[in-house]
């Protein structure tokens, strides 16, 4: 499918509704998680039979959860602060995977683009800057909905480093501020559990 048929699908539909906006990391994450469902054969998780490593915070994994299933809520959404455009996709039935890593230099943000946003964060953007950025983005986004997945991503077949499934484990109050806190996720100091945000 092209650009402008893919944007009038459901899917990238819920994708924008989801999202809030329509930009490129939108249209990375929808060719990123189409892109894993055909290598893995499956269609988005009802459960927890996928799981999607993230290995970015970007606008990318908001398409990433619509179509693929894979939340925070239901532990099949792993994010790793690697700052890469780099998804890792598993079929927990089958144990296979595949992880798709942006190609260098591939659609990069313009000079112009990086301009204006700069300006948009400074609040000295004008109308007509405004609107410039907004066709800039709308032609980033068309481009790379419009490339092969094999042009945008490089794959790698991976059979290992799938996370377990998500854990239910009782809460515990932290020695220091009393908040229930999974036991599992409490560090023992000198003989006390305390929580992460008290150790910070």
């Amino acid at each position: 499918m092209n650009a402008q048929q893919i944007m009038e699908t459901g899917d990238w539909k819920r994708c924008a509704d989801f999202h809030g906006h329509v930009c490129g990391g939108l249209a990375i994450g929808y060719k990123a998680a189409t892109t894993g469902l055909d290598w893995l054969k499956e269609k988005r998780a009802l459960d927890e039979e996928l799981v999607a490593i993230v290995e970015t915070d970007a606008c990318c994994v908001d398409a990433i959860q619509v179509l693929t299933g894979c939340t925070f809520g239901k532990g099949n959404l792993i994010y790793k602060d690697y700052g890469k455009m780099g998804f890792t996709f598993f079929n927990r039935h089958t144990g296979q995977g595949v992880r798709l890593i942006m190609r260098p230099d591939t659609f990069r943000v313009n000079e112009r683009q990086i301009e204006l946003f700069k300006k948009t964060r400074d609040g000295s953007i004008t109308d007509a800057e405004r609107s410039e950025l907004g066709d800039l983005g709308v032609q980033r986004m068309t481009d790379i909905l419009n490339i092969r997945a094999e042009e945008l991503f490089s794959m790698t077949p991976v059979t290992a480093g799938m996370p377990e499934k998500a854990r239910i484990d009782k809460s515990t109050p932290c020695s220091r501020c009393g908040e229930p806190t999974m036991h599992s996720k409490l560090e023992t100091v000198d003989g006390a559990l305390v929580c992460r945000g008290c150790l910070a």
